[in-house]
C-alpha cells in the first residue's frame, strides 16, 4: 500500500505560531494572517495529542472561535498541555469564553447576540493592544452568542462594547490574551496590527518563513528523499498541480513522468493549452490520455449531483490506474498537488472526532499492489502560497490568477444528465464570459466566474422564427477567503454584451440569466 510519510517541514530553525480549531469558519484564515506575516503557523483540532502538540514547540498558540458553547455540558476546552508549555496564548471569540470558564470565570448566553460590524472600547493599555489609544473605539467583527460575564481571577479588562462589557482581557501575570471579536478577519480595523503584535512582542517570533527560502528547501528535500528514482505526478493543469510538477521538474527532471487525463470535462481547448505549456514550452515528460469517450458512457442517464462526482472521481482513478500500471516497475514515487486545506478539511487524521468534508482530493484509491510512497510538497502551504511559489518558479501569471475549477469540472456546472453536446454547449458560453470579462478588465476583479447550464428549456425568437431552447446561467462572485461571497455586481451593459454574444452565437441557447445569489444561503457552485 501507499506510505504516507510525506516531505516534512524542516522546523528547527523556524518559529510556529500554533492554531488550535475549535471549529470556526474562519480558522485558516488566522493561520493565513500569520503566514502573511512571514511566521510559519500551523493548525490542530482542539483534541489533539499532547505528544503532537509538544513537537511542534510552538512560540505561542492561537485558539480558534467555533460554533459550539461554553454553557453546554461536553463542549471543547483547551488542552492542558498548551499551559504547561508556559507559552503566550490568545483567544478569539470561543477560544476566549472557554479561556474565562477554565480559569473561573463565567460564560452566559447573550440576550443581544453581536454579528458583524460592531465598535470595541479600549479600556486599559495591553501589549496585545499596543500601538491603540486608551478610550478610543475601534471598528471590529462579532460574531458571537455567548459572551464572557465575570471576569476570571487575576484577569483585568482591555476592551469592551455596549453589548459585550468584557469583549477583551488579559492575565495579570502570564502572558495570556483573549477577544471577543475577530482580529483575523479584513472587517476588524487595525485586526492585522493586533496579531503582529502577539506574533512579534509577546511571542517574539522572527519572520523566516519565506517562499523564495522554501522553494530551494522543497527542491533538496525531494532529491534527498527520492534520489534517481522515477515520480508519477497525475498533471490536471491547475495550479496546485502545476506547482508541484515544477518543483519535481527542478529536482528530478526526466525522472519525472506526468499523466493528463483529459475527462472531457474541462474548459474549452484546455486539454490542448496544457500539452502546449508543459510539453511543448516547459519540456516536461508528459502522456496525454484522452479518455472523454469513456467518461461520457459512464456518466450516461445520471442527473444526481453526488452521484456525478462519484462517477467522475472513480472513473479517474480506474484509467489513471491503467496508465501508472504501465510503470509499475519503474516508478516508486507518486507526486499529488494536495495543499493545507485538502489536509485539514480531508483527513482529520489528527482528531479523534474530525468529519471528512471533501471526499476524492487528488488522485487516492490507487490499488496495494503499486507500493508508491507520496510525494506532496505543498501540502502544507496555503493557495495563495502556492501561487507566490509558482510565480518563483516561473509559470505564467494568467495560469497562476486563473479562477477556481472545480474538481469535477464541468460535470458540477451542467445540471443534470452530461452529454457532450451540453458539454461543447457550455464550453463555448464559459469562454465567451471569461473572454469578455478578461477584455474588459473585469476578470481579476472578480474571483470566480463561470457558466452554468440548466436543466430547463425556454422559448426564444430568432430572427423571424420561435425556438425552444436551454438557458445558460452566469455567475461572478467576489470573496477574499470563499468561506463567503457575494455576487459581483458587473456593469449592466457588460451583462448584457455578454448575453448577445451567448444567445446569438450559440444555436441551441435561448436565454441567458445573471445568478445574483450570495454565500450564504447560496453555495458558490450550482451543484
Amino acid at each position: 500500500m501507499i506510505n504516507s510519510e510525506n516531505l516534512s517541514l524542516d522546523k528547527k530553525n523556524i518559529d510556529t505560531i500554533l492554531v488550535i480549531d475549535f471549529g470556526s469558519q474562519y480558522t485558516q484564515l488566522i493561520a493565513r494572517r500569520i503566514r502573511e506575516l512571514n511566521v510559519f503557523s500551523e493548525i490542530l483540532p482542539w483534541d489533539v495529542s499532547a505528544e503532537k502538540i509538544k513537537s511542534l514547540n510552538p512560540n505561542g498558540v492561537i485558539l480558534s472561535g467555533g460554533p459550539e458553547s461554553v454553557t453546554e455540558s461536553n463542549t471543547p476546552r483547551i488542552p492542558k498541555t498548551i499551559f504547561e508549555l508556559d507559552i503566550p496564548v490568545l483567544g478569539i471569540c470561543y477560544g476566549m469564553q472557554t479561556l474565562a470558564e477554565q480559569f473561573g470565570g463565567q460564560v452566559t448566553s447573550s440576550k443581544n447576540k453581536e454579528f458583524g460590524h460592531a465598535k470595541i472600547v479600549i479600556e486599559s493599555s495591553s501589549l496585545l493592544l499596543d500601538g491603540f489609544i486608551p478610550s478610543s473605539s475601534v471598528d471590529v467583527w462579532m460574531s458571537h452568542g455567548d459572551h464572557v460575564s465575570t471576569l476570571p481571577n487575576e484577569f483585568n479588562l482591555i476592551a469592551s462594547t455596549s453589548s459585550a462589557p468584557i469583549a477583551g482581557m488579559e492575565h495579570a501575570n502570564k502572558p495570556i490574551y483573549a477577544l471577543q471579536f475577530h482580529p483575523e478577519v479584513t472587517h476588524t480595523k487595525q485586526g492585522k496590527m493586533i496579531l503582529e503584535n502577539f506574533t512579534f512582542k509577546i511571542c517574539k517570533c522572527s519572520a523566516k518563513w519565506k517562499i523564495e527560502n522554501l522553494i530551494e528547501q522543497r527542491i533538496n528535500e525531494i532529491k534527498e528523499k527520492v534520489g534517481d528514482q522515477k515520480v508519477l505526478l497525475g498533471l490536471s493543469g491547475g495550479v496546485d498541480s502545476s506547482v508541484t510538477a515544477m518543483l519535481l521538474d527542478k529536482s528530478i527532471g526526466k525522472n519525472l513522468i506526468c499523466i493528463f487525463v483529459d475527462n472531457g470535462l474541462l474548459r474549452k481547448n484546455e486539454a490542448e493549452e496544457v500539452e502546449a505549456l508543459f510539453k511543448d514550452k516547459m519540456d516536461l515528460n508528459l502522456s496525454v490520455v484522452d479518455a472523454k469517450k469513456v467518461f461520457y458512457r459512464h456518466l450516461k442517464g445520471i442527473s444526481d449531483p453526488e452521484q456525478k462526482r462519484k462517477i467522475i472521481g472513480r472513473t479517474f482513478i480506474d484509467i489513471f490506474d491503467n496508465e501508472a500500471a504501465k510503470f509499475k516497475d519503474d516508478v516508486n514515487f507518486l507526486a499529488q498537488g494536495t495543499i493545507y486545506p485538502d489536509v485539514i478539511e480531508s483527513s482529520g487524521s489528527e482528531s479523534k472526532e474530525a468529519r471528512v468534508i471533501k471526499s476524492h482530493h487528488n488522485v487516492g484509491g490507487l490499488p496495494d499492489d503499486m507500493k508508491m510512497e507520496l510525494v506532496e510538497p505543498l501540502r502544507d502551504l496555503f493557495k495563495d502560497e502556492v501561487r507566490k511559489m509558482g510565480s518563483e518558479l516561473g509559470l505564467p501569471l494568467e495560469m497562476l490568477n486563473r479562477h477556481p475549477f472545480p474538481g469535477p469540472g464541468l460535470g458540477v456546472r451542467i445540471l443534470g444528465e452530461i452529454s457532450q453536446e451540453k458539454v461543447l454547449t457550455l464550453q463555448n458560453a464559459d469562454a465567451i464570459f471569461l473572454e469578455e470579462l478578461t477584455k474588459a478588465g473585469l476578470y481579476d476583479q472578480v474571483s470566480q466566474a463561470f457558466c452554468a447550464f440548466l436543466p430547463i428549456k425556454s422559448v426564444g425568437v430568432v430572427g423571424d422564427q420561435r425556438r425552444y431552447a436551454d438557458v445558460i446561467a452566469i455567475r461572478a462572485v467576489e470573496t477574499v477567503d470563499f468561506m463567503t461571497a457575494t455576487w459581483a455586481r458587473l456593469p449592466h451593459d457588460f451583462l448584457s454584451h455578454v448575453s448577445n454574444r451567448i444567445v446569438n452565437e450559440l444555436d441551441g441557447v435561448s436565454r441567458v440569466v445573471y445568478d445574483i445569489s450570495s454565500k450564504p444561503p447560496a453555495t458558490i457552485e450550482w451543484e
